[in-house]
């Protein structure tokens, strides 16, 4: 597939106004044609003007033409998914295999958003019937249904260079609202987001909807990002990236004339607890899986399981050493970007300099960007008296951290910050100690998992990736799932209407057969 470099606005191909770009092979460290075009504000702008055109049409067509679109991304998808992946392994170092399974579970989101769309749940219907005799007075008509905020700006992911980029689920769900989009896409593949891009665009032009359904930008520095979140006509943000980089954008959009919400995924170690019996039993079994799961993507997953805590005793010993046998027999492999090479070792550093001890090692790095894995061990104190070793180090590192008992497990669970996910690993005899920190946990995180790893997750109705600061900047929400798309709605009341004038979905004859609240039932 021949790659252009331009700006998509649009229908339109944008050459560059503000310098371009080389992609980065980050395996042999070599720069990849073609050069890739900078926009700025002028572009987004441009872009903007084409969404908010756009919104009032897309965002009143019909169920059925709504999700015929996304079956079209979908398909779109299906159609590059090998040119997709074999680009985003060039740009990223990952496997291709692995991103080809990317690729399969992009155009999986579409479709289940497409069913989503067609069930019409989602659009949250109720209905409270006028009641004219009601004494002492009258009740008038009231109709209720979610509308899309308006505009989105999508800031694409460097991890996962297809499942939360261009075409990730932010783009799906934003898409099934009602929302028009734009992507800033990701520097770190390039080549991969226009593959992408390309193929949600024909799905626009091929559905016959306005141009303005869908754009892709892309910028040096954060000026394009900040030109994005400070425009008027966006309505709404979302971004996966590092707690700084979230914060950043959740302030500067608080403070517009008109503030607009910010869904950020951003910092989690995601802590593993094992409890003393499954510690006992199952202790090798569970510390050779937790590596397995921390070494995916080679440690740069936002679901990667990277501390562990278990209380001295039976079975503590057999899973420290399988842990460090684990880590001892990872290969160094290419990490996504300089940036993020070069915080993972100022990362490791700051765990080293808060008193934690490396105990293992992979294999030496042979290339300017190879991460190499590490573990790292800490007592309990030591970990309750540094607020730096329960900090996220994205990379192939993991903590061990040895607690005296229970009661010390329970005072680490307490300190930690918002999670994305916590796990649980226990027996029978352990439901005693789960019960106790199973309420600490609800407060910290919105996914436990009990006798397995936070990653991978399933995307599906009752999947959660959110969860309190800084996991996310609201917990209400999660970015992945069938109901990450209420993020994207506000209700909107119509009071004392004709029938001939109400949405399809609130009117008497319920012509579109959404499921619907009516009098509370």
């Amino acid at each position: 597939m021949k790659l252009t470099g331009n700006l998509l606005l649009g229908a339109n191909e944008v050459p560059a106004s503000a310098g371009t770009m080389k992609a980065l092979n980050p395996a042999t460290h070599q720069l990849i044609e073609p050069d890739f075009a900078f926009g700025g504000a002028v572009e987004v702008d441009r872009a903007a003007q084409l969404a908010d055109a756009a919104f009032d049409h897309y965002s009143h067509t019909s169920l059925a033409e709504r999700a015929a679109l996304l079956e079209r991304i979908a398909d779109n998808l299906d159609v590059v998914a090998q040119p997709l992946a074999a680009r985003a392994a060039l740009e990223t170092g990952l496997l291709e295999a692995q991103l080809l399974g990317e690729a399969a579970k992009a155009a999986t989101q579409f479709r289940q958003f497409a069913e989503v769309v067609r069930r019409g749940r989602f659009l949250q219907v109720a209905i409270d019937p006028a009641q004219p005799e009601r004494q002492p007075r009258p009740r008038m008509d009231h109709r209720l249904q979610s509308i899309a905020l308006g505009p989105v700006a999508v800031f694409g992911a460097s991890n996962f260079p297809i499942s939360y980029s261009v075409a990730g689920g932010d783009t799906a769900a934003a898409l099934a609202a009602g929302a028009t989009v734009i992507v800033k896409a990701h520097n770190a593949h390039p080549g991969a987001s226009e593959i992408q891009a390309r193929a949600i665009r024909q799905a626009v032009q091929d559905s016959g909807l306005p141009e303005g359904v869908f754009s892709m930008v892309r910028g040096a520095g954060n000026a394009i990002g900040e030109a994005l979140v400070d425009h008027p006509l966006i309505k709404a943000v979302t971004f996966t990236g590092s707690e700084q980089g979230g914060m950043a954008l959740y302030r500067r959009a608080q403070q517009r004339p008109e503030p607009i919400p910010v869904f950020t995924e951003m910092a989690s170690v995601n802590p593993t607890f094992i409890l003393p019996q499954a510690l006992a039993e199952r202790g090798a079994q569970i510390g050779d899986g937790f590596v397995e799961r921390m070494l995916v993507n080679v440690g740069q997953a936002c679901l990667k399981p990277a501390i562990l805590i278990a209380i001295a005793g039976p079975g503590f010993d057999p899973l420290r050493a399988a842990m460090i046998n684990r880590v001892g027999m990872a290969p160094a492999r290419p990490m996504l970007t300089p940036g993020i090479h070069g915080s993972y070792l100022n990362g490791l550093d700051k765990l080293k300099g808060a008193g934690a001890t490396p105990v293992a090692e992979g294999s030496p790095a042979t290339a300017a960007l190879d991460g190499q894995a590490t573990l790292l061990e800490v007592d309990g104190q030591r970990f309750l008296s540094e607020t730096a070793l329960a900090q996220e180090v994205f990379g192939p590192a993991a903590l061990l951290v040895k607690v005296e008992d229970e009661a010390q497990m329970l005072a680490v669970a307490r300190a930690l910050r918002g999670q994305l996910s916590a796990a649980m690993h226990l027996e029978e005899e352990d439901l005693g100690l789960a019960r106790r920190l199973l309420p600490i946990l609800e407060r910290r995180t919105g996914r436990i998992v009990v006798n397995a790893f936070a990653h991978p997750q399933e995307v599906s109705f009752a999947s959660v990736h959110g969860g309190p600061f800084p996991a996310s900047s609201d917990s209400r929400f999660t970015s992945v799932g069938m109901t990450s798309i209420e993020r994207f709605l506000r209700p909107v009341c119509y009071q004392g209407f004709p029938d001939a004038l109400l949405p399809e979905a609130l009117r008497d004859s319920n012509p579109l057969g959404v499921p619907r609240s009516v009098e509370g039932r």
